[in-house]
């Protein structure tokens, strides 16, 4: 278990925009500042010479820019999928992606997404791990009213307004769909950002050994009163601005080596709460990748 950070550190003065404004955005896309106080803080950089198209364009998801793999790439097969989940919504559905040739078993990856649905970034990441021979399974949260809108701003209202126990047992059945799918090979990975960073941490403390490995991208930790059933190995990567999940660290860290917890969690120094999503101009190329090769490397090592 440790904890390591970046050796690449990246200054905040390269930043062409003024560090505030990620800070806005990361504030308006959790919840704690409405869009009329976000746009205002924003228009307030004009006198820096800040237009707000610029801001906004560079804060705000531009998913036609983004994408690695297309979703009719021919080395993968890609479905949306029904499943039961009797304690949550009754039933969800997911996007399911599975390597072509694929022609025994292999093993299978939850995505769990931000706090807005299975937006393209995500079916992005399902289709990457896909593409690296995993079967992968993103849900969707908002399925129960109607799914992903289109845009972030009205997925996150949508996402806002449905239960959240019952969105958390929708999760626990898409993993355990997932784990007894036919082409699964029986073991159980998850990776989610930031509020799917936290289904990864509730899904370690609520499956206990039936899940094998997950991997958090700045999420925050399950309940207390939860995180000694933990046994998955884990590996969580944090971004080094963003101090709204990085203060749940010490208590989490605590508990994880408390409960002999194989862990082990990464600080990526200069780079914004969102680094890996490649569709905001919170993107960190750099530190994307290198947090990317990780989880795969420590998926290939729980899963195979």
């Amino acid at each position: 278990m440790s904890t390591q950070r970046s050796d690449s550190p990246r200054p905040i003065a390269n930043r062409p925009i003024p560090q505030e404004a990620f800070d806005w955005y990361d504030a308006y896309a959790h919840g704690l500042m409405d869009r009329r106080d976000f746009m205002a803080k924003l228009g307030s950089l004009a006198a820096l010479g800040f237009s707000l198209t610029v801001l906004t364009s560079t804060l705000m998801p531009n998913y036609a820019e983004a994408g690695q793999v297309s979703f009719n790439d021919p080395k993968i097969k890609a479905s949306y999928e029904l499943f039961p989940s009797p304690m949550g919504h009754g039933e969800g559905r997911g996007y399911l992606v599975v390597p072509s040739e694929l022609s025994g078993k292999a093993p299978v990856v939850l995505v769990a997404h931000e706090n807005r649905g299975l937006n393209p970034y995500i079916e992005d990441v399902a289709r990457r791990l896909a593409m690296e021979g995993f079967i992968a399974f993103a849900p969707d949260a908002l399925y129960p009213a109607g799914g992903y809108p289109g845009n972030d701003d009205k997925g996150r209202e949508m996402q806002s307004n449905l239960d959240r126990g019952k969105i958390e047992e929708d999760f626990i059945a898409a993993a355990r769909f997932l784990k007894n799918h036919e082409q699964s090979n029986g073991k159980l990975g998850a990776v989610g950002f930031c509020f799917g960073g936290y289904i990864v941490n509730l899904l370690a403390a609520t499956l206990g050994d039936e899940l094998d490995a997950g991997v958090v991208f700045y999420g925050t930790p399950a309940a207390e009163e939860l995180r000694s059933n933990i046994s998955a190995p884990l590996l969580l990567q944090f971004a080094g601005i963003d101090d709204r999940v990085n203060e749940t660290w010490a208590d989490y860290e605590a508990d994880l080596k408390a409960n002999d917890v194989d862990y082990t969690a990464h600080f990526y120094d200069g780079v914004n709460h969102g680094f890996h999503n490649d569709s905001t101009g919170r993107y960190s190329e750099k530190e994307a990748e290198l947090a990317w090769s990780r989880t795969l490397a420590f998926f290939e090592r729980h899963l195979s």
